[in-house]
């Protein structure tokens, strides 16, 4: 058997029957470890890639720390609005998106966008670059705009499809596209003026 909380002393004659419509005290009561049980076991196996995501974003441990520690706050104070079924990891990194743009707004910044010239076809960069050039790309990538920046992680890094990003970041599928596309191609450009 499952463990009981009681809110007060059982009353004379034991505990009666759970009514067929619960009162809400009694609902919070038993869907508190519920609840409790099912954020463990569905959101905390992503905060490794979550956080891996928001220093990329950050580019600071610390800053990193804070955002995805309010992702998991938010998340668990939200958790009962969640659908049971649908795609968790996408709901965390819609927060996780959320706060991070709370942060800039707070900041007194918004995140720029910054129009390129001459770009080339989207084509991502030549596999044997990513091999031998990881620590070029990472630092390629720290350097990017943050709009872009999110954009290119959420594809390229965690392979969130173009319709999983546009709800993450609250835009159309074609501001993702858009974004993505002129990422890459600053990050080409980049990449690009530090080889001989």
């Amino acid at each position: 058997m499952g463990e009981f909380v009681f809110l007060a002393a059982p009353p004379p004659g034991g505990i009666p029957a759970a009514p067929a419509t619960f009162s809400p005290i009694w609902e919070r009561a038993t869907a508190g470890l519920t609840r409790e049980k099912r954020f463990e076991a569905e959101a905390l196996p992503h905060l490794r890639s979550l956080y891996g995501t928001a220093y990329r974003l950050t580019r600071n441990a610390h800053d990193a720390e804070d955002l995805v520690q309010e992702t998991m706050l938010r998340a668990y104070r939200g958790f009962d609005r969640f659908r049971e079924g649908s795609n968790i990891r996408a709901w965390l990194y819609t927060i996780l998106y959320r706060v991070q743009t709370d942060a800039y707004r707070r900041a007194g910044r918004s995140p720029g966008l910054v129009e390129l010239s001459g770009e080339g076809p989207a084509v991502p960069p030549p596999q044997d670059a990513l091999a031998h050039g990881g620590e070029e790309i990472e630092r390629a990538l720290t350097r990017l705009p943050p709009p872009f920046r999110t954009a290119v992680v959420l594809r390229d890094v965690e392979e969130f499809s173009y319709e999983e990003i546009a709800r993450i970041m609250d835009v159309p599928i074609g501001t993702v596209m858009s974004r993505i596309h002129r990422g890459r191609a600053l990050l080409r450009e980049m990449l690009a003026s530090r080889r001989p």
